[in-house]
């Protein structure tokens, strides 16, 4: 099974690898250890750096199985070069998408089997997730923060398992989003990501080894966006404005 560099290899944000393609601006490496964003959450920032220089990283493009690297300066690699992720960025993207995976496990669990019809993470510490909630009292998606900072201050072990796609969708709840699922690795598996005994589901982010890694959260606002639509903003303590 091929799996991910930043999955296999979660804590490696400095690493010595090759070009395998190359164009001005542009660079395919031989291992990749930024992730490229999806799934509402964003891509991770960086550099490449060689032997004269460096070029920050300023995007992701898929491009035949493999991932053209952006680069803000029109250079064109070749041999062995560096690769470096931020860390302080993949950190708290890192604890945001495993807050949106207990807000997640919690209105599933509270609502009905509610999913998920939208995601996306912020730069400035906060996330939003859109729920097909029809008939949501507000008040009981308010105080989700109480379990949730209740999992982190247990220290709940984040680890993650693959399965046929198949299975997983004829798995009731291991796919929570209405119209997108991971996608799949080169042989058909999909990833689930498990939080101890309380939550499975499909997921191809990158997420903290353990809660208890991440700053507590706070529920900000609750808003109705249509009939059927709940958006909850989230936000880490200390980080985000107004916690």
């Amino acid at each position: 099974m091929s799996r991910l560099f930043y999955h296999e290899h979660p804590e490696t944000l400095t690493l010595e690898t090759r070009v395998i393609k190359a164009e001005p601006g542009r660079v395919m490496l031989a291992e990749l250890p930024f992730f490229a964003g999806g799934g509402g959450q964003l891509p991770d920032k960086g550099f490449i750096r060689w032997n004269g220089g460096e070029a920050v990283v300023t995007g992701f493009e898929p491009y035949g199985g493999g991932t053209w690297i952006l680069l803000a300066d029109p250079v064109e690699l070749s041999g062995g070069v560096e690769a470096v992720v931020d860390p302080e960025f993949r950190q708290m993207m890192r604890e945001l998408h495993t807050g949106t995976h207990l807000l997640n496990a919690f209105v599933y669990q509270q609502f009905n089997g509610a999913l998920v019809t939208g995601v996306q993470m912020n730069p400035d510490g906060t996330a939003r997730m859109d729920f097909d909630l029809p008939d949501a009292d507000n008040e009981r998606l308010r105080v989700l923060d109480g379990p949730i900072n209740d999992a982190i201050r247990q220290d709940l072990a984040v680890g993650d398992s693959y399965m046929p796609i198949d299975d997983a969708i004829d798995q009731h709840g291991l796919i929570r989003t209405r119209s997108v699922a991971p996608p799949p690795t080169l042989d058909g598996k999909i990833r689930i990501v498990e939080i101890a005994d309380l939550d499975r589901q499909a997921c191809g982010g990158t997420h903290l080894p353990s809660t208890g890694g991440s700053r507590l959260v706070r529920v900000l606002k609750i808003d109705n966006k249509g009939r059927h639509n709940r958006r909850v903003k989230i936000g880490l303590v200390g980080l985000a404005p107004g916690t």
